[in-house]
C-alpha cells in the first residue's frame, strides 16, 4: 500500500466511524449547558520523521478495561515456524483472594475481575520512500497481567533475572537450540556463558511464565502504566520510537515483533520453578485456567 492509496483509503474509514456513532438528530444547545460541558479530541494524527522514512500514527482518546480469554494466537506462520505463538492467551484475570493488593494498588473481591487496563489505542504506519513496510498497534498507557504459553516468541520481554551472586541482568531470550535470539525464541535465561538451555542452566522454557506483570515497577508491589505494550508486522526492519520520555528507539526484525515491558524481577530458583497462572475463567474446564 503506496501513500495515495492510503489518503483515498483513510477518509472511507473515518466515514464509517463517524457515521457508527453519530446517530441522533443535531440540536443546538445553551450556553449553560456548554459549560458544564468537558471533553478532548477523539482521535489525534502525528506525522513524524523524515520524507524517506516517515511515521503516521493515529490516537483514539479512549480508556479501557478488559478481561477476555483467546484459545491460541498464532502470528508470522511461514510455515518452517510462527514468530508469535501463545496457547490460551488472556488480559486480565479473576480475584482468588480479597486481600492481596494488585498491581493497580486495590484489592477486589473472590471472584471479582481484576481487569487489564489500557488508554489511548493507536495505530501506527511506518513508510519507506513512500511505501509502508511496517505497521504497528499499542497503547498509550498499559497494566495488568497477561497469561499464556507461550510456545514461540519475537519481540522483547521486559523481564530482569538475578544471577548467583544477587547481581539483577536483563533477561535473553533463545532459540530451541539455545542461541541468543529476539525472533521465535523458546527459552529464557541469562546471557552468560555458563547458561545451558538444554541441561536447565540459568535458562528455562518460556513456558514457565505463565503470567506476565505488564507495567513499570513502583517498588512496593504495585506497578505504574507503562508507554511501550505494542505488537509489531514489518515486511523489512523497523526502528519504532520508544514512547518513553527519553527512551531509545526499540529495533524490530522483519516480521512479527511483541514488545511486552513487565516489571518483573526474578532469581533463578523461581525461573526454574516458573510462576503460576492468575486464574482467567469461572469454570473449572480441566485445562488450567481455574
Amino acid at each position: 500500500m503506496n501513500r495515495d492509496a492510503l489518503k483515498r483509503v483513510a477518509p472511507v474509514c473515518f466515514g464509517l466511524m463517524l457515521s457508527s456513532v453519530v446517530q441522533a438528530e443535531l440540536k443546538p444547545i445553551s450556553d449553560s449547558e456548554m459549560e458544564q460541558v468537558t471533553g478532548q479530541a477523539m482521535m489525534a494524527v502525528d506525522i513524524d520523521g523524515t520524507p524517506e522514512h516517515r511515521y503516521t500514527r493515529v490516537t483514539m482518546g479512549l480508556d479501557a478495561e478488559i478481561q477476555t480469554n483467546i484459545d491460541t494466537v498464532a502470528l508470522g506462520d511461514t510455515g518452517d515456524g510462527t514468530d508469535v505463538l501463545v496457547s490460551q492467551l488472556s488480559l486480565g484475570h479473576i480475584s482468588t483472594d480479597a486481600a492481596k493488593v494488585q498491581l493497580n494498588g486495590q484489592t477486589y473481591n473472590v471472584n471479582e475481575i481484576v481487569p487489564f487496563e489500557a488508554s489511548n489505542p493507536y495505530f501506527e504506519l511506518a513508510e519507506e520512500n513512500g511505501d509502508i513496510v511496517g505497521f504497528r498497534m499499542g497503547f498509550g498507557q498499559a497494566r495488568g497481567t497477561l497469561s499464556g504459553d507461550f510456545e514461540s516468541f519475537s519481540g522483547n520481554l521486559g523481564i530482569k533475572i538475578e544471577d548467583a551472586s544477587g547481581t539483577a541482568q536483563d533477561a535473553q531470550l533463545f532459540d530451541a537450540g539455545g542461541n541468543a535470539t529476539n525472533t521465535r525464541a523458546s527459552y529464557i535465561g541469562l546471557d552468560d556463558a555458563a547458561t545451558d538451555c538444554a541441561a536447565g542452566v540459568q535458562c528455562a522454557p518460556l513456558t514457565n511464565l505463565k503470567t506476565l506483570d505488564i507495567g513499570s515497577a513502583n517498588g512496593d508491589g504495585t506497578v505504574s502504566p507503562t508507554d511501550d505494550f505494542f505488537i509489531s508486522f514489518q515486511k523489512a526492519p523497523v526502528s519504532w520510537s520508544s514512547n518513553t520520555t527519553g527512551g531509545t528507539a526499540i529495533d524490530a526484525a522483519a516480521g512479527v515483533y511483541l514488545n511486552i515491558p513487565t516489571s518483573m524481577q526474578m532469581d533463578l530458583t523461581t525461573l526454574q520453578n516458573g510462576i503460576s497462572r492468575a486464574r482467567t475463567e469461572y469454570i473449572d474446564r480441566g485445562v488450567g485456567l481455574f
